[in-house]
């Protein structure tokens, strides 16, 4: 199944896409099951099955407004330097566990919803990535047993403030700007992805190509990552996992590629689908902030 959360109408809920349209499963579950988390954590997978294949009522992903994947995640993991082009293009060394840091929930944006370009920067990267979303929780994981939690998977861009993510050691600044990570569109769940299959990721700028990579280019497998993050914190159900980026950073280009407003951002997973995104300006004023969607633009105190 592919499995959205979106917004119709102001009402939040999720549901599944199908060739003929997406199924509201907010509305098949009423207030029981609020949302995809919620779904998971309740093993209503196959339930959802039953009742998408029994529903004639649907709508058109096009009038959905498409939210992150999982909007309520209790954590976003995220791994670095994780293929060996990326490390070498960066000038680090491989390391024996991966490198992680976390972003927040609130820095993300969905599918076909504009990333900002924050106004204290010009420095905005491109990371075009795999996302691993947990369905089973579990402490200290092993390597053999981590498929079995994976929910599902989808595409993920870890858009970066690079003078932001370079002023320390530490990258959570440069990674947590609002609206600058994208998360979407849909999780496919397991049932579609065997264990260990091999998944192309494509990232894009503008039409034109500026990554390539296979999953089993990933210094750190899928498995290895679960094991190793699940020893130091239990993995809940709704958890993210975002694998690394490949090789083809903008930063690390001559002359180095930042993000305007006006691109266009396509990260594609061969077994999953298309993430798109265009970047807008945001411009900070004494009031809070104002932000530009569509050619539009809008005010958000905060």
């Amino acid at each position: 199944m592919k499995l959205i959360s979106f917004t119709r109408d102001g009402n939040v809920s999720f549901g599944c896409v199908t060739q003929g349209g997406v199924v509201d499963l907010g509305r098949v579950f009423g207030h029981d099951v609020p949302d995809l988390k919620s779904l998971l954590a309740k093993g209503l997978l196959g339930v959802a099955a039953e009742h998408v294949d029994k529903q004639d009522s649907r709508v058109s992903l096009a009038d959905l407004r498409l939210l992150p994947v999982i909007p309520n995640p209790g954590k976003i993991v995220c791994v670095g330097l994780n293929y060996d082009e990326h490390v070498r293009e960066t000038r680090r060394q491989i390391t024996q566990h991966p490198t992680l840091f976390v972003r927040f929930a609130e820095s993300q944006v969905g599918h076909e919803q504009d990333i900002m370009l924050p106004a204290e920067t010009n420095q905005l990267d491109y990371e075009g990535e795999i996302a691993v979303i947990v369905g089973k929780s579990g402490r200290r994981i092993s390597v053999n047993n981590a498929w079995e939690h994976i929910a599902g998977y989808t595409c993920y861009n870890d858009a970066s403030v690079r003078d932001w993510q370079a002023a320390s050691n530490q990258w959570t600044a440069g990674k947590n700007f609002s609206r600058t990570g994208a998360f979407g569109p849909w999780m496919v769940t397991t049932d579609e992805i065997v264990p260990g299959q091999t998944m192309t990721l494509v990232t894009r700028l503008n039409g034109k190509e500026v990554q390539r990579a296979t999953t089993d280019m990933m210094i750190h497998s899928i498995p290895e990552l679960i094991s190793h993050i699940s020893t130091f914190t239990p993995l809940q159900i709704g958890d993210v996992i975002v694998t690394g980026t490949p090789g083809g950073i903008g930063s690390r280009r001559m002359p180095p590629i930042f993000l305007a407003s006006g691109d266009v951002l396509e990260v594609e997973v061969d077994r999953i689908g298309t993430l798109r995104n265009r970047v807008s300006c945001e411009v900070a004023d004494t009031e809070g902030v104002l932000f530009q969607e569509g050619g539009q633009w809008f005010a958000r105190s905060g």
